[in-house]
């Protein structure tokens, strides 16, 4: 939509970086105006009023004065501040992998209000719900779903015949599953079975009311998460940073929990 020389707009911190002494460049989400470039003037002096507005997962209203290559904020008011994520490693990197995934998808300056409330959606839900991998799998489903990259999960994407309920194969590069016959149409193609294709139909096609009650066993998380980050991956052209350092988190705790007990001297 035009914009005024100054504007105000909803927007979400996906990104922020030190810029010269104390101001700070930030990447915004915003509701009206979709992904937007700013420069935060001041904001790590420790008296500047909008430091606190400028962090990363900050939900803010923002003034701002429209600028050749960035804009400036001028205003910063605290809508939600998602203090969970800020306090607990694991609920900071969930919200890191979220915003990473929107920020590498979303187009510049292209408004879409269902995507912008698909992340406020999910930031909330993550500084509240213990069960991070399927909120992850249902966010990853309805992001792809949005940006244009929805995979076929009712149709085998080479023979277009009704997917049935038994193992299947997924092809992250034809954009789905292959029934079993078709499976030499990718070389690359990958093994699915018919528990994680039902969690998948399952999780694309409903609201997270709906679905975060489930409790799936761990292999098949293990399944859902490697399916869909290899899907992410085709797309982008990248393996997502913050999913990486999700499994070194993931390893590090496995190491602590199978670390021996030492004896009492």
């Amino acid at each position: 939509m035009p914009r005024e020389r100054t504007f105000r707009t909803e927007a979400i911190v996906l990104r922020r970086s030190d810029f010269g002494e104390a101001d700070r460049l930030l990447t915004l989400y915003s509701r009206e105006y979709g992904k937007i470039r700013a420069i935060a003037k001041g904001a790590r002096k420790p008296q500047s009023r909008k430091t606190g507005h400028v962090e990363l997962f900050m939900r803010a209203n923002y003034l701002l004065a429209q600028g050749r290559n960035l804009h400036i904020v001028t205003q910063a008011e605290l809508v939600e501040p998602y203090a969970p994520l800020r306090e607990d490693l694991v609920r900071a990197t969930y919200a890191a992998y979220v915003t990473e995934l929107l920020d590498k998808f979303a187009p510049d300056e292209e408004v879409n209000r269902t995507l912008y409330q698909l992340l406020t959606d999910a930031l909330a839900r993550f500084a509240l719900t213990d069960n991070f991998l399927l909120a992850a799998r249902h966010y990853e489903l309805h992001l792809l779903t949005l940006v244009g990259f929805q995979p076929q999960l009712f149709r085998c994407v080479v023979s277009g015949a009704t997917i049935v309920e038994e193992d299947q194969f997924f092809s992250v590069e034809l954009g789905g599953l292959i029934a079993p016959g078709h499976e030499r149409a990718d070389r690359n193609v990958r093994p699915i079975s018919a528990a994680a294709v039902k969690v998948l139909r399952y999780l694309q096609t409903r609201q997270w009311g709906a679905v975060e009650s489930l409790q799936l066993r761990t292999a098949l998380h293990r399944e859902l998460e490697n399916h869909l980050h290899a899907y992410l991956a085709f797309h982008l052209e990248r393996q997502v940073k913050s999913a990486e350092f999700l499994q070194r988190l993931r390893n590090e705790a496995q190491l602590r929990d199978s670390s021996p007990i030492e004896p009492n001297s």
